[in-house]
């Protein structure tokens, strides 16, 4: 069959317009100009994050342990040593992702100053929960790389067996070809199990070996070496928070005017934590701001 030259103008245009449609082949492009980036799945890149918006690790009051196990596990990965996958997990607003971020970026320090772009010894990529699936692909990707990598899952949890959980778990039990040795996975999450209480004990009240339906529902957070728990803090705790970021910005206010203020609005917030500290002193940091 011989096309005359509209029938081939049209196919050639169609082709053209399936070419645009279908994914670009996934590239790691520019992973040399930043240390932190935000996983695109459905562009199949890497995009760069210049500035990592999270509390100084240093800040952080009340998880000095996890802070210290968390970042001894980072510093041990960037120097090549055996490393764990991290799980954080707890009460809301304690630190937990700021905890990530701040490690990542204190490993990249150069006597005590951040690096050059690009220069870190380990980059820090994000993944969203819902991109989980897409896991085999980006570690494909990092493999064929020379630089380190964290991914981090921030509020990372199941509320049924989806591809999702069996993608992960794939990944970190490492699969046929094994986990790349310039990747570690962090994530953190308000459950310790990542499966909610009432889905284990339903799986559990079904199964025909409870024991064993159990043990798979909680099987995906063994698989991380690290486990750091976060516990709601005392006021004491809170109060020191407090401080140490009235200090940092040195606020002109008396100290038991500033517990005065802070427990007023943790009770306003319905409790204590880390995220309502920094809250109220971004509040009073505005109140106390001079007037124009």
């Amino acid at each position: 069959m011989t096309l005359d030259p509209s029938q081939f103008s049209v196919l050639e245009r169609i082709a053209t317009a399936l070419e645009r449609l279908s994914p670009p082949a996934p590239s790691l492009a520019g992973v040399d100009k930043a240390d932190a980036f935000v996983w695109l799945p459905e562009q199949g890149r890497l995009l760069p994050v210049s500035n990592v918006a999270h509390v100084p690790a240093t800040l952080l009051q009340g998880v000095d342990h996890q802070r210290q196990t968390l970042l001894d596990n980072t510093e041990h990965f960037a120097q090549g040593l055996p490393a764990n996958n991290a799980m954080l997990w707890g009460a809301r607003g304690m630190g937990k992702s700021s905890l990530v971020k701040g490690a990542h970026a204190l490993v990249n320090q150069v006597n005590g100053k951040a690096c050059a772009p690009g220069t870190g010894r380990v980059a820090l990529i994000e993944i969203q929960r819902e991109d989980l699936a897409t896991l085999p692909e980006l570690l494909a990707l990092l493999r064929t790389s020379s630089r380190k990598f964290i991914l981090f899952c921030d509020d990372l949890s199941f509320e049924k067996e989806d591809r999702d959980y069996k993608a992960l778990k794939s990944v970190l039990d490492g699969g046929i070809a094994g986990r790349p040795e310039n990747v570690l996975f962090y994530a953190t999450s308000n459950r310790r199990h990542l499966m909610p209480r009432d889905m284990i004990e339903n799986e559990r009240a079904s199964a025909i070996n409870p024991s064993e339906a159990t043990e798979e529902k909680v099987s995906l957070s063994d698989r991380f070496g690290l486990w750091l728990g976060f516990h709601a803090c005392a006021q004491d705790v809170f109060l020191d928070m407090v401080h140490t970021y009235a200090k940092e910005r040195a606020l002109p206010i008396s100290t038991p005017e500033l517990d005065a203020q802070a427990n007023a609005w943790a009770i306003t917030r319905g409790g204590r934590s880390g995220r309502v500290a920094f809250q109220f002193i971004e509040d009073l940091t505005a109140q106390l701001a001079p007037k124009t």
